[in-house]
């Protein structure tokens, strides 16, 4: 092997397993409905703003896991479909009792899921916020609990999800 097939090899090892996604930061059109979404309904709290123009929300007291702003999209619309952009940002809900609630708040609230999934490794909702932007809410079932093949990889899958065995798990 060449240096130079050494090195594009080690050019794609492996990233380090404590690297996570830290924030996403979205274009929104209003933002104060997107803060009436995004802490109002889903329950983020509001870390700091910019004025009329961007804000930061979070859990648990983090600087920021959502940035919204308006800089560039004031007034706008949601791109059209067929466009390249973001499928969805997706919130990692701690236990299934969690993401049960967050159903519950978005039923109350009146927004309409796109889907509901069961992933094997993973329970999913699926909807919009009120820019458009797509939403995944999920929770993690434990490692030890995830489908495997026989080789031991991980087998995840997308069945319909049972949202009414979901609303149960409330507490």
């Amino acid at each position: 092997m060449s240096p130079h097939e050494k090195s594009d090899r080690d050019a794609f090892a492996a990233i380090d397993p404590r690297v996570c996604i830290g924030h996403v930061h979205l274009k929104v059109a209003d933002l104060e409905r997107a803060l009436t979404f995004y802490c109002g309904v889903l329950g983020f709290a509001l870390t700091q703003r910019y004025g009329r123009e961007a804000a930061f929300v979070s859990a648990g007291g983090y600087h920021h896991h959502i940035g919204l702003n308006t800089w560039d999209s004031k007034g706008g619309s949601a791109p059209p479909v067929g466009t390249t952009g973001l499928y969805h940002v997706a919130i990692l809900y701690p236990t299934r009792a969690c993401l049960a609630d967050a159903m519950r708040r978005l039923k109350t609230a009146g927004i309409p899921l796109d889907g509901a999934s069961d992933h094997g490794v993973s329970e999913a909702l699926y909807l919009r916020d009120p820019d458009n932007n797509g939403i995944e809410l999920y929770w993690d079932r434990p490692r030890d609990a995830w489908p495997r093949n026989a080789d031991g990889s991980v087998n995840m899958y997308t069945r319909p999800l049972a949202v009414d065995e979901l609303a149960s798990a409330v507490t």
